[in-house]
């Protein structure tokens, strides 16, 4: 028989401290209490419920974490002149250094202390944490125009237009591009692609090892219920990332290091850059304070005794009985005994590295031709391509979109669509599990729901409108504006080509890209509680000379932000849905032994296929979509201004192409298992002549047995007669 997985066996060998810890009262005669001092009570450390209790509060705030990155992905791009092709790289790469060693899980999992493992990797998470704020404190504080702080009264002048033959904003801005310049913004988003490795690298051993962790040690009724508070409790994780997200982004980055006199932003303005790091910081406190006790917990503890009482109605209702005969180890075929030897996770423990890394692309290959189980993992991949670019890229989206701020995004994503979504889940859960719901049921109702999800998206490809005019910009993607392009009424202010600060022309609803453009000469601020607004007047280009107010020009489908948003997430309600059905499809697919296993390999290739390139492509798409790139050192960084009918045609586009791919996967699964059931029919109702043969030989074996007991009988009778007669 091969090895069984995990440290735990029948017979658990448990060290003399901790078994002198864990006895309490059962060792003393009558239930009394131990005299001695050290066995009044069992540590906290040796319950498995105190386990779950911290393992919940690890997952939630390394998800937290994870998730945090993609709530300010668009203030990260602001700040540091990124394009949204390499923020989504950037997004993605955690899932690296995690899919570069999940692999090997498997193979350590039964061999290290895991609980100081998790420990270490949640260290990992935290020091990621701390290395992603990095960044902000090695770099000069936010300049959302072109001139130094020193020199903040010049910022007065800086975007208006100046009657000169140069423009000295733009002969500051290139005579400060030095080879340091551009060597630490190198380092800075190589600090940043660095934790986010870290970050994937710490996050392997959280989950897998926990939740075996929790598996081996608890009761086996009561194991199912844990786990379910395990996974409620970490699905809340993302929702408090946008959450977090949302008040971090309302304070202004260099928080720690404000000007002189404040700055005259405020979080509408598209220079905004919110406090992105403070996040961080606050993530990896939580991920540290969480790691704390798994120093504590021993290798391995007693296996839970006690059911819980609340659980055993249920488990009477729902839960049949386990028969002997399904229970006890039956006779095997050769062949079945040759499967198991070929069984990853059976060979795991008796395997060095060297032969795991040899054996495991034979084991994948034969769960790969399974043609359910892959299916079933393409569809899911179609599903988390979708969440992982509507994940990375949706806030950015409806900031441009809706001309709404990146911190109303963060907190209309963590309020709507991740509820809707965890709702989703557990609806899919209690469906299989009240309806008892078969393979084809399964395959019948993710069919459903895909295409649900499907018919809810077709509405956003119209919830939007065009941009409006920018002055002087084409808005042809990849053509940059020049100076003959903008219009004549300012050909004499020589206005800086590379200057970002947004005025509106609300009566015309034009926008121009600084009031140099618009050819303001004066500057006016007006007071007002709590915040200053800033009006620029003298303006040659706009009707009247004035005034205009600083910043962008709002949406006219502003809106219909909610009514969107409300769509998106009741399609994500309904793709959420299918995730536990597609789960029994795989579980109820597969071969017994091969389960662990295919939800290892169904993990590992969403990570290769799904969350890893789905947030660059969706990048890229948004990208080829930029109508005016700001110019950094005569490198292009980050977008200033968007098609917006493009934007939205090729983002819903996307998301809606890989609906119809999971939709398509979820129908072939659907036809396969129809036609696995006609089979299965045909066969029970076309006779077999082996099987006859062996009924008839079993019937020819039962034939001399019965006439024996008859035999046996008869002269029972027989002597029992004769007593009777002979006592007469």
């Amino acid at each position: 028989m091969a090895p069984r997985i995990g440290p735990v066996g029948e017979e658990l060998q448990v060290p003399d401290k901790d078994a002198k810890a864990m006895v309490g009262t059962e060792d003393t005669p009558g239930g009394k209490a131990s005299p001695n001092p050290q066995n009044l009570r069992p540590s906290v450390f040796h319950s498995i419920k105190f386990f779950v209790f911290c393992h919940s509060l690890l997952q939630l705030a390394q998800l937290m974490m994870s998730g945090y990155l993609k709530s300010s992905i668009s203030t990260v791009e602001k700040r540091f002149g990124l394009s949204s092709q390499t923020s989504g790289l950037l997004a993605a790469f955690n899932e690296v250094g995690n899919t570069a060693l999940i692999v090997f899980v498997s193979y350590f999992g039964s061999r290290v202390h895991r609980p100081r493992l998790i420990g270490c990797g949640a260290i990992l998470v935290t020091l990621a944490g701390v290395l992603m704020t990095v960044p902000h404190f090695i770099s000069e504080p936010y300049r959302y125009d072109h001139t130094s702080p020193a020199d903040m009264p010049q910022d007065f002048k800086a975007s208006l237009c100046l009657l000169s033959t140069k423009a000295p904003a733009s002969a500051s801005s290139n005579s400060s591009c030095s080879s340091y310049t551009e060597v630490r913004h190198l380092a800075v988003v190589g600090i940043m692609f660095t934790a986010q490795t870290l970050l994937g690298v710490g996050g392997v051993p959280i989950q897998p090892f926990g939740i075996s962790y929790i598996d081996d040690f608890a009761h086996n009724s009561n194991s199912p219920l844990y786990l379910g508070i395990l996974f409620a409790v970490t699905m809340m994780g993302p929702g408090m990332s946008y959450g977090l997200g949302s008040l971090m982004l309302r304070l202004y980055v260099d928080i720690d290091r404000m000007p002189e006199g404040g700055i005259n932003l405020t979080s509408k303005d598209p220079r905004w850059v919110g406090a992105w790091w403070l996040g961080f910081l606050i993530s990896a406190g939580a991920v540290a304070l969480a790691a704390i006790p798994y120093f504590f917990f021993p290798k391995e503890m007693p296996k839970e005794k006690q059911e819980l009482r609340f659980r055993r109605k249920g488990l009477a209702v729902s839960d049949p009985p386990v028969s002997k005969g399904e229970d006890s180890s039956s006779e095997q075929s050769p062949a079945e005994s040759l499967e198991k030897k070929d069984n990853l996770a059976q060979m795991a423990p008796d395997l060095t590295v060297i032969q795991f890394i040899k054996v495991f692309p034979r084991v994948l290959l034969r769960t790969l031709r399974h043609p359910i189980f892959l299916l079933v993992v393409l569809s899911q991949v179609c599903m988390s391509s979708t969440a992982a670019g509507m994940a990375t890229f949706l806030p950015k989206f409806l900031e441009r979109q809706f001309s709404i701020t990146a911190s109303y995004a963060n907190l209309l994503i963590g309020c709507l669509t991740i509820p809707l979504a965890i709702v989703g889940i557990v609806v899919g859960g209690i469906l299989v599990k009240r309806l008892r719901l078969g393979p084809m049921h399964c395959g019948s109702l993710c069919l459903l729901g895909a295409l649900c999800c499907l018919i809810l998206s077709t509405p956003l490809f119209f919830m939007g409108c065009s941009s409006h005019q920018i002055a002087g910009i084409s808005h042809q993607p990849g053509t940059q504006p020049g100076l003959e392009l903008f219009p004549g009424c300012m050909e004499s202010c020589s206005c800086p080509s590379d200057d970002f600060n947004p005025v509106c022309d609300s009566s015309t609803r034009v926008e121009y890209i600084t009031p140099c453009h618009a050819g303001c000469t004066s500057r006016v601020v007006q007071e007002v509680p709590d915040k200053s607004q800033v009006f620029y007047t003298n303006c040659s280009c706009v009707a009247g000379g004035g005034p205009v107010p600083a910043g962008s020009c709002d949406s006219a489908c502003s809106h219909l932000v909610l009514p969107f948003m409300i769509l998106i997430s009741l399609g994500a309600a309904l793709a959420s849905v299918t995730h536990t059905p597609s789960f029994m499809l795989i579980l109820r697919g597969v071969k017994k032994e091969d389960k662990t296993l295919a939800v290892g390999i169904q993990f590992m290739l969403m990570r290769v296929l799904a969350w890893m390139p789905s947030p660059v492509i969706h990048g890229s798409a948004i990208d080829t979509t930029c109508v005016y790139w700001a110019q950094s050192c005569g490198r292009r960084a980050v977008c200033r201004y968007y098609d917006h009918d493009l934007l939205r045609n090729r983002f819903i586009g996307l998301q809606f192409f890989f609906k119809i791919g999971s939709l398509a996967c979820f129908a072939l699964i659907l036809a396969i298992l129809r036609q696995q059931d006609k089979e299965e029919r045909t066969k029970a109702t076309i006779p077999n002549p082996g099987l006859q043969q062996q009924l008839l030989a079993s019937e020819a074996k039962k034939e001399p047995e019965e006439s024996r007991v008859l035999q046996k009988r008869k002269w029972f009778r027989k002597d029992k007669q004769l007593d009777k007669d002979y006592t007469k």
